[in-house]
């Protein structure tokens, strides 16, 4: 019983993760599409993220990496263009 509920409780912890994840994701997404269109090329560019249910660390990996990708290239892009992020 113990390793069930130890199992239910990575699984809980693995969806929290990914749930969080997933929200940065669509967050840097949605300010990417509504104030910098024409950064939208780059999201074609950035790696796939396949849900794995056999390796769950991957996967998190994965979103982790995907969330860090384009969050470097919205601050990068806005570091560069200082009058674009002022208006």
């Amino acid at each position: 019983m113990k390793n069930k509920t130890t199992i239910q409780l990575k699984s809980k912890e693995h969806e929290d993760l990914e749930r969080d994840l997933n929200l940065k994701i669509m967050r840097v997404t949605t300010e990417i599409k509504d104030h910098y269109p024409e950064l939208i090329k780059f999201l074609d560019e950035m790696p796939v993220t396949i849900p794995d249910e056999q390796n769950m660390e991957i996967t998190l990996k994965n979103l982790k990496s995907y969330y860090d990708s384009l969050n470097s290239v919205l601050t990068n892009y806005i570091s560069e263009q200082p009058e674009k992020s002022k208006q």
